[in-house]
């Protein structure tokens, strides 16, 4: 069933009411966000830089292109693709969350991009874009946040051009029973310290933990893109699937 039909949802191991659970995430992506980067740094060991890197080469992406870079956070991947796009195309960097946007933007327009990037406030479960636009979406640590996962989905297909690409890059699903435990532990008992010392917030880096937890695994997420139209559906497990990367096709 769609979470949409649901009057209630996850807040990380919480059930809450589904129309609370947007306004909750705000408060954690308000909380993390001047501290954002160095965080992602800190928790990966800096592997997210290879994980955005192997996006970014399975984006197929080309001069003169519309990219929607969506829960595009502090622009990592927006910065990428607006060199790629060059001075013909467009990246559009959203986010719901006006705290990580201003971040991003400012990021950006420090590196000295901008001439092709746009900014956009933006929920994924209802965007506000024609059909038929954008020849590539990428949402990179955001799906796990959205209250409607299969409405986004379709969203995002809707969006898409004929021929264009989704990529969903998200904590999923070790796939070895010692990387798992491993894993748990760090996330439970390492990550909400490290986030309490540099953030001053554990809370929010708890809430991550457990909103991975709560995410769907690779196989669903492959069968929840394809039951939202898209095709050719297949994923690639990143060390050891703590990250996958799913990419679909739209026809």
């Amino acid at each position: 069933m769609s979470e949409q039909h649901k009057s209630t949802t996850h807040f990380g191991y919480k059930t809450i009411e589904a129309n609370e659970k947007e306004q909750m995430v705000a408060g954690v992506f308000h909380s993390v966000a001047t501290k954002y980067d160095i965080m992602n740094d800190l928790m990966s060991f800096g592997i997210h830089r290879l994980w955005k890197r192997f996006t970014i080469d399975c984006s197929g992406v080309r001069k003169g292109q519309k990219v929607l870079d969506l829960a595009g956070g502090t622009g990592d991947l927006t910065a990428k693709f607006s060199r790629i796009v060059g001075e013909t195309g467009q990246v559009v960097l959203a986010d719901i969350n006006d705290s990580m946007l201003k971040v991003g933007r400012d990021k950006l327009r420090n590196k000295g991009l901008g001439n092709n990037i746009a900014y956009v406030q933006a929920n994924a479960e209802a965007l506000p874009f024609p059909d038929n636009h954008f020849d590539l979406i990428t949402i990179a640590f955001g799906l796990r946040n959205v209250t409607d996962k299969d409405k986004a989905l379709a969203s995002m297909q809707r969006v898409l051009k004929p021929g264009g690409r989704l990529l969903v890059l998200e904590f999923s699903k070790p796939q070895h029973e010692v990387m798992n435990k491993l894993y748990d532990f760090y996330s439970f008992n390492i990550l909400p310290k490290v986030g309490s010392i540099v953030a001053k917030d554990s809370d929010s880096y708890q809430y991550l933990a457990e909103s991975i937890r709560m995410h769907p695994d690779q196989e669903t997420l492959k069968g929840m893109m394809e039951q939202a139209g898209l095709e050719q559906v297949e994923y690639f497990n990143l060390t050891d699937g703590i990250v996958a990367l799913h990419r679909g096709f739209k026809f």
